[in-house]
């Protein structure tokens, strides 16, 4: 079972004593759409080259997300974004594929992190320390910097799949259930980059005729 983090100010006192450029944030963008891969971001910050402005990328315009991406990739003693496919994601479930990406994340830095520092109260498996940190995306600068990384990836794949398949509007609802993806999964059903294990491409599917395994349990 994931470790409970600490509450409050205490969890970020926690890491004072350790150097800033041990530390690697961890947080991860597109869990809970029907469609495309989840990323995450892995950033070790450089403590003489700091970036003001980072928060949870939630709470940042898109232009704001890509020019704080910009300067990460600039500044940022190091950092990594990598994914969990569709198919990874219907075959482990998106929780377990979550935590696949953020391992490959965090593997793929140039540098080795003392301490991992993850947004949320789950950990994926790593050979190094970590700690699951609730909201950490907006407590933690290293944290927010992934979380804009994350985004940033998954936009793009939004647009990508909106060239691929434009029927859907991808690049609009970046491939969240809003009413209207509904409504274009409703009238052309499911394409090749729509989760099947979710519930209402699930159901795309069977009313196309396509019977499905059942599929192990989303977050």
């Amino acid at each position: 079972m994931p470790r409970k983090p600490a509450a409050g100010a205490a969890r970020l006192d926690l890491f004072a004593a350790l150097p800033v450029q041990g530390v690697c944030g961890v947080d991860e963008a597109g869990r809970g759409p029907l469609a495309g891969s989840v990323f995450t971001g892995a950033v070790i910050l450089d403590p003489s080259r700091p970036i003001e402005g980072l928060r949870d990328s939630k709470q940042l315009t898109e232009a704001r997300r890509e020019a704080l991406a910009e300067l990460i990739r600039e500044r940022a003693l190091a950092w990594a974004v990598a994914s969990a496919s569709v198919e990874e994601i219907d075959r482990l479930n998106i929780l377990q594929a979550t935590l696949l990406a953020m391992r490959r994340a965090v593997l793929a830095l140039k540098l080795a992190p003392e301490l991992v520092l993850v947004d949320g109260n789950r950990l994926p498996a790593l050979p190094m320390e970590a700690r699951a940190i609730v909201k950490g995306d907006a407590l933690v600068p290293a944290i927010s910097a992934a979380s804009i990384l994350a985004k940033c990836a998954r936009d793009a794949e939004a647009r990508e799949l909106h060239v691929a398949y434009p029927g859907y509007g991808f690049d609009l609802h970046k491939g969240y259930g809003t009413e209207l993806h509904m409504a274009r999964l409703q009238e052309l059903g499911a394409c090749p980059a729509h989760r099947a294990s979710f519930a209402p491409v699930r159901e795309a599917l069977e009313r196309a005729g396509v019977v499905m395994i059942a599929a192990p349990s989303a977050w």
